[in-house]
């Protein structure tokens, strides 16, 4: 939370999704960002997975997991509606290795995904889809694209399970504003000294819907928060938008 409250402090963002939160609600710290000015909307498990949507204004609806109510997937999808902006969160499954059962739930999970998208919202809607995807969907999302090819993050079989939600009616916030490579949001901290050698990966990612993304005037990444005292391994994508 040190890093966190830092970096809330600092940056103002009016919402803020969070991933792998790893505490149960009764221990989440609603407090803390309720003094900070923000509603916070959560569900979360005992060391695993975990999301958050804290925003300055209260939603109006909020949707946990794929059923609603949080029984389904709970832990790994919420989303808020706050006038006409939809907001979903997810923390996808990261699949453990391509040749395990836990890499076919992540490909399964994005096809729910698929339907859940296409059962609750509609293309014209303003939706921003954001989160941590567990997948670097292009050459430029990773550092060494030929060696990488194939692991897990960035592995064909999830670029095509990736690419048909994408096809549902959503556009890359992100790579709108910034067409350029080496800009990542992730480094394992097993790396010696990966973010100073650009050894880092995009796996977090902010999309929109044709209505979302015409609205976005920027959209980046911050780093220094990577490079802080006890940081999380990921840090921060941001984008700005005109509604």
């Amino acid at each position: 939370m040190p890093v966190l409250k830092r970096w809330l402090e600092s940056v103002s963002p009016d919402v803020l999704c969070l991933q792998e939160t790893k505490v149960v609600d009764s221990d989440f710290p609603a407090d803390e960002f309720h003094s900070l000015g923000y509603s916070a909307a959560y569900m979360g498990e005992k060391s695993y997975n975990g999301v958050a949507i804290i925003s300055r204004i209260k939603p109006d609806e909020i949707y946990h997991g794929f059923d609603g109510k949080g029984k389904d997937e709970g832990t790994r999808l919420i989303a808020v509606k706050t006038g006409e902006i939809n907001i979903v969160n997810t923390y996808v499954p990261q699949g453990t290795s391509p040749d395990s059962e836990k890499f076919q739930y992540k490909l399964n999970w994005f096809e729910r995904l698929r339907d859940f998208f296409e059962i609750r919202y509609k293309k014209s809607d303003i939706l921003i889809w954001t989160g941590d995807f567990n997948v670097a969907p292009e050459p430029i999302d990773v550092h060494n694209p030929k060696r990488l090819l194939g692991n897990i993050g960035y592995h064909p079989d999830e670029h095509r399970a990736l690419a048909v939600v994408k096809e549902w009616g959503f556009t890359d916030v992100f790579r709108k504003h910034t067409p350029e490579g080496n800009n990542y949001t992730f480094w394992d901290y097993r790396v010696k000294d990966g973010v100073s050698r650009g050894l880092g990966w995009r796996v977090d990612h902010l999309w929109g819907t044709r209505k979302a993304a015409e609205k976005s005037v920027k959209s980046w990444i911050d780093v220094e928060p990577r490079l802080w005292e006890k940081p999380s391994d990921h840090t921060p994508i941001l984008a700005e938008f005109s509604f």
